[in-house]
């Protein structure tokens, strides 16, 4: 009885054992779609290989835990790269207000150089360029006009002095003659005075 009782005993035994590496060497056994492939394909492959009891899915415990940490990973990559994604969000935020300043200094700057295009200063005082045009071509024909009156004024004075001139040069010849005659008649005077003074000398 000993015997036949240690037997059964040694062949539970060995029935256990042996049931525990089938299942240990079937467990080590894990697809390679559980490993590589994606959640969707981890899915599907695990809904067509297990089975459904009582609305309960049977599912080995070694490819739960490896598609829950295939899930895990992926959310976690999923957060991670939200992250990432709100952190680039946040840099190019930055950089676009950074650039919409730099746009607006660069309009500013535009529009200061377009005004001072067209403004000028003249004596210090800033004017537009229609105005400064103006008044420069004012100072221009105010200029020609009085250059052209100058010029008339000093071809008429020069006329009057020329013609002064030769006046006077009439005046000189005329006096010149008057002298001569003067002289010639107060020279026959003298003559005349000489000779009557001697006819009187004479008659005595």
């Amino acid at each position: 009885m000993k015997k036949s009782a240690n037997l059964k005993n040694f062949i539970l035994i060995a029935v256990i054992l042996i049931s525990n590496m089938s299942n240990s060497t079937g467990q080590a056994q894990v697809p390679e779609v559980l490993q590589s492939g994606s959640m969707e394909e981890q899915l599907d492959y695990i809904q067509e290989r297990t089975r459904i009891y009582e609305n309960f899915r049977a599912i080995r415990e070694d490819m739960f835990q490896l598609v829950k940490n295939n899930s895990l990973d992926s959310l976690n990559q999923v957060k991670a790269d939200i992250r990432e994604l709100a952190v680039q969000l946040e840099e190019k935020d930055r950089n676009m207000d950074s650039l919409n300043m730099q746009l607006a200094g660069v309009r500013e700057e535009l529009n200061l150089a377009v005004e001072n295009r067209d403004r000028l200063f003249f004596l210090g005082i800033p004017m537009q360029k229609s105005g400064y045009n103006l008044l420069v071509w004012s100072i221009i024909v105010g200029l020609s006009l009085l250059f052209v009156l100058g010029l008339l004024i000093y071809l008429r004075n020069r006329a009057v002095t020329v013609r002064t001139l030769k006046d006077i040069d009439e005046i000189k010849d005329e006096f010149e003659t008057f002298r001569k005659r003067s002289r010639e008649t107060k020279e026959r005077l003298v003559m005349d005075h000489f000779n009557e003074l001697k006819k009187y000398k004479n008659s005595d």
